[in-house]
């Protein structure tokens, strides 16, 4: 293992009692492709907790029940009020139910956005190293990429907003993608940040997308203040975008919401066939409001479990690799860290082959990124002790026994 003591805190049943010979034979595409590879999945931002009983009760009383025929969503989903009273009791902010709509994921609510909004050779405003399909999306719906670069400071990951301000100016985008809290860095926009973004959006007239799908993934004393509440000139120019995915492990039911800032661009979306861009499923929103309604007790224990794994992920990565730049992530249950320093010319490839370990980094999450790995560490103890040992082994030039071994006969 990783030859530092084992870490101290508490184990969490049901968060640390999962088996890898039970995460082998999931069919999701976080494990199915670490079987192909014969290695442990740190990559893809899925958990490997199961999920909160209060969803599974759910969704299998729906499939008892019968509930799976047509829904009667005429006037929309129950997710619409509920997203409302979300946003009130947690952070204060006062939503109207009738600008909320429903989309599959955020990737299909920025590409609705993006085609509603902006034609081929407009420009896009977006952070970088940001999440790799959002960055996909814009080329190759032939929008221009305007990076918008967090700076690695010795305090931690800044954002640039002298670049950003003259590349505003050169470039006069007419959108910009807003990740808060930001996958990859985990870093939480400060209100003094996200006022100034504000401003800036107002000044160069720009339609703010901002996805929020990381907000209830936050650590103490980091908190999510959603870009919409900022102003009522911010609120009016921003699509909010969110699921209950990321913070309950149920990306796989295809179910987020987009609340709309802006009435001329809901009166455009709404004017498009309806069934245009598909719909949610029954059990999609049946899951996701048993998530907000019912479950608070199950993730106040996951951010514990989390909390405990961030702080796991940066010992490890400090005693073993002191090379490697990485700061403590404020919000999200993945680390970005900087392996640039060592002399290793693919170290995603080298983490694969010789630690046995899938992690994703590299240049798909923007032109400055080709140094980077990215850990997901949202797993049980154990399996992020091996994940850890592999990664280690790997970029000292050591090879890592797999566990996997044990149940893939290899």
């Amino acid at each position: 293992m990783t030859g530092l003591p084992p870490a101290s805190e508490a184990r969490y049943p049901g968060f640390d009692d999962i088996e890898i010979g039970d995460l082998v034979r999931r069919t999701g595409v976080k494990w199915a492709r670490a079987v192909r590879a014969g290695a442990l999945p740190a990559w893809v931002a899925d958990m490997d907790f199961p999920i909160a009983p209060e969803i599974r009760d759910a969704l299998c009383e729906s499939a008892r029940s019968g509930e799976l025929g047509y829904p009667d969503w005429l006037g929309g989903t129950p997710l619409r009020a509920e997203f409302a009273r979300r946003m009130q009791s947690r952070y204060g902010w006062t939503v109207d139910p009738a600008d909320v709509r429903e989309q599959t994921d955020l990737i299909q609510a920025l590409q609705l956005i993006l085609h509603l909004h902006t034609e081929r050779g407009d420009a896009v405003v977006i952070q970088t190293p940001n999440y790799p399909p959002f960055l996909a999306t814009i080329a190759a719906m032939g929008r221009r990429t305007v990076e918008f670069p967090f700076a690695d400071t010795q305090d931690g990951w800044r954002l640039d907003f002298e670049t950003l301000r003259a590349s505003l100016a050169a470039e006069r985008p007419k959108v910009l993608v807003l990740v808060d809290p930001h996958n990859p860095t985990g870093r939480v926009h400060t209100r003094s940040e996200l006022t100034r973004i504000a401003e800036l959006a107002v000044e160069f007239d720009l339609l703010v997308v901002s996805d929020e799908i990381h907000a209830e993934l936050i650590y103490a004393p980091h908190r999510h203040i959603p870009f919409a509440s900022i102003s009522p000139e911010a609120a009016a120019r921003t699509i909010t975008v969110t699921s209950a995915g990321k913070a309950f492990n149920i990306a796989g039911l295809r179910c987020a919401v987009a609340h709309y800032g802006s009435k001329q661009l809901l009166a455009v979306r709404d004017g498009e066939p309806p069934d245009l861009y598909g719909t949610v499923s029954t059990p999609a929103v049946l899951g996701t409001l048993a998530a907000w309604q019912r479950c608070q007790s199950w993730q106040d224990t996951l951010l514990r479990v989390l909390d405990r794994n961030r702080r796991r992920v940066d010992t490890v990565l400090r005693e073993h690799l002191p090379e490697a730049r990485h700061h403590l992530p404020e919000a999200t249950y993945l680390s970005w860290v900087d392996v640039s320093a060592a002399p290793v010319d693919d170290p995603i490839r080298r983490i694969r082959d010789l630690g046995r370990v899938l992690v994703d980094g590299g240049r798909p999450f923007g032109s400055a990124a080709a140094g980077f790995v990215r850990i997901n560490f949202a797993t049980s103890a154990a399996v992020l002790e091996h994940i850890l040992d592999g990664i280690s082994a790997a970029m000292r030039g050591r090879r890592a026994v797999s566990p996997l071994t044990e149940f893939l006969g290899t």
